[in-house]
């Protein structure tokens, strides 16, 4: 089949995401855990700053090793800007590749899946043509955070 219209992406950001880890356990709705983020950075062609703490990413890991994210984070530009972001996304990986992570050794992003969408919102002229942005990214986890490589849907 031939997609009749196309699909074309931007570079938006490199985004990284301090946690730390509350582990609620296992819930009748899978394994819980939330991610309080403590802090991160974000750098892209046309936006720079930092993450601030106080966000949170709820998380949520089926049977089958699939992780659902819930996240609420607000950016704060290198030019006093604010910018909330919320995204949800999907991380599916093993449990030997879980066990890895947990354990603090480096697993490379390709190893597992792991995708967002991402929604923004700010009062920013500047930065307005993200409230009616759309964003798509590729997560890497490691022991500390998240790390993405966000891409604006054109």
């Amino acid at each position: 089949i031939t997609p009749v219209r196309a699909l074309s992406t931007e570079v938006l950001m490199e985004m990284r995401c301090e946690l730390t880890m509350q582990i609620i356990g296992d819930t009748p709705n899978g394994h819980r855990r939330i991610y309080h983020i403590t802090g991160g950075t974000v750098k892209g062609p046309r936006i720079v700053g930092e993450v601030l703490a106080g966000g949170s990413d709820s998380f949520l890991v089926r049977t089958d090793g699939t992780g659902f994210l819930d996240v609420r984070v607000t950016v704060k530009t290198d030019d006093d800007s604010l910018i909330y972001v919320t995204y949800r996304g999907v991380l599916h990986h093993t449990t030997t590749l879980e066990g890895r992570l947990m354990a603090g050794e480096t697993v490379r992003w390709d190893e597992y899946y792991f995708r967002t969408v991402s929604f923004f919102e700010t009062a920013t002229e500047k930065y307005d043509y993200l409230n009616h942005t759309m964003a798509i990214g590729v997560g890497e986890a490691d022991f500390a955070g998240v790390s993405y490589s966000v891409y604006r849907v054109l």
